[in-house]
């Protein structure tokens, strides 16, 4: 109950008359309203004792009242004509900080929302605060609002494919209301992620990667897995090699891809299936929820089991040596490009997850490269031929041999509702 913030030593008026206690109940409201209207009518002066009741219950009720009984907060359309009426403006006053003159019109008419670029320049220019155009109590428009260049953003695709949240308007209507939609698309990120693009990210790429590109399929793919029931909290340290050799045992099945996916979920590790933007040059990446927990993210760029299997330890590894010891916040990964450091390392933990090093050393499959020889190997190790076929390939840097046994086309099926165009 709202009295609890208001609570006032009672005080007892001289003259017999009752003690004002706190307001605590809607009875007591309406008792004490009567009698200030009472005292109104006979307009004691202060310094009286009628006077001094007067402005102590007067003040408990404005009390009650804002604790009970707030104002709603005006409509932004409202508050704009209230500060039109107030400084004597025209519509053609508003065009600078609306736009054209037909947008002003249709701003006043409730027909066009008003984009974050406007409620700015009216927040500033015109004084309304931010809460009442934002319709949101305490609101501000933060410093990152002001720095990102909504422009740079791939609007134009991110609406395509519907990134965001209830707006079904079309590609040229969303890029109209980027400064509108887009801060709340990169809502789920890190405070002063967005003004920092890129700062704590490591990428590993041949070509050049459009930054703003990638930042926008960053912040998807934190939206799937924060979205996503994941059942169990990651415990640090869970990814190891022999978790890694866990993970690789599953390709051995039909429905591996999609039992990778429950067997990360089930060890606090959400993985996403994602399509990569358009100049971004993707395979996967290995990233961090604000509360810590490492996220898998694939986009199926080549849609073979030999990428997928090899592609998913590789972000896996990044997690147990680089995310886990805090050494950058998120790798992104073309894995046709040979990497620094990290990278290395990250590959060369999944190679020997997929195959054990020892095991391949002395492998005659390395020498003899025909169909049947791969297969008996994989069913030896019970795993998918594909991680054999891919690893001889690699290894003799020859991508006409072996071509058919890749698993073409066999993990998108596992994920068509993430991989439609």
């Amino acid at each position: 109950m709202g009295w609890h913030a208001c609570r006032v030593r009672q005080t007892k008026i001289l003259g017999g008359q009752k003690v004002i206690k706190v307001i605590k109940t809607d009875v007591e409201y309406e008792k004490a309203l009567r009698e200030v209207e009472t005292l109104i009518d006979w307009d004691p002066p202060l310094g009286t004792e009628d006077g001094d009741r007067l402005e102590l219950l007067t003040f408990l009720v404005s009390k009650y009242e804002e604790e009970c009984f707030p104002l709603e907060m005006p409509e932004p359309i409202e508050a704009i004509r209230f500060r039109m009426e107030q400084q004597g403006l025209t519509h053609r006053d508003l065009i600078p900080y609306i736009g054209s003159r037909s947008k002003v019109s249709e701003v006043l008419r409730g027909k066009r929302p008003l984009s974050l670029k406007m409620i700015r320049a009216l927040n500033k220019e015109l004084g309304i605060p931010a809460e009442v155009l934002l319709r949101e109590e305490g609101a501000s428009i933060s410093a990152e609002a002001l720095e990102i260049d909504w422009n740079k953003l791939p609007i134009n695709e991110m609406a395509k494919r519907q990134w965001f949240q209830n707006f079904r308007g079309s590609p040229t209507e969303a890029k109209e209301h980027a400064e509108e939609l887009v801060p709340a698309f990169f809502s789920h990120m890190k405070p002063g992620e967005i003004g920092q693009a890129l700062c704590r990210q490591n990428v590993r790429s041949a070509s050049s990667m459009d930054n703003y590109a990638l930042l926008a399929w960053q912040a998807k793919v934190l939206h799937i897995a924060l979205a996503g029931p994941i059942p169990v909290k990651y415990v640090h340290g869970t990814v190891t090699q022999d978790f890694l050799r866990e993970v690789v045992r599953l390709s051995y099945f039909e429905q591996g891809p999609r039992l990778a996916l429950e067997f990360l979920e089930k060890s606090g590790i959400p993985m996403v299936i994602l399509r990569h933007l358009p100049k971004t040059y993707l395979d996967g990446a290995a990233m961090l929820l604000p509360d810590g927990t490492p996220v898998v993210a694939l986009t199926l760029r080549y849609d073979r089991l030999d990428n997928f299997w090899f592609c998913l330890c590789h972000e896996l590894a990044h997690i147990a040596l680089h995310l886990e010891n805090g050494n950058k916040d998120c790798f992104f990964d073309d894995l046709d490009f040979r990497g620094d450091e990290f990278e290395e390392e990250a590959d060369k933990m999944a190679s020997n997850a997929l195959i054990p090093p020892q095991t391949w050393e002395n492998a005659a499959v390395r020498h003899h490269h025909s169909h049947h020889s791969v297969r008996d190997f994989a069913d030896r190790l019970r795993i998918c031929p594909a991680l054999v076929a891919g690893r001889i390939r690699r290894e003799n840097n020859n991508y006409r041999i072996l071509s058919r046994m890749l698993g073409h086309g066999e993990v998108g099926k596992h994920f068509p509702e993430a991989t439609a165009v």
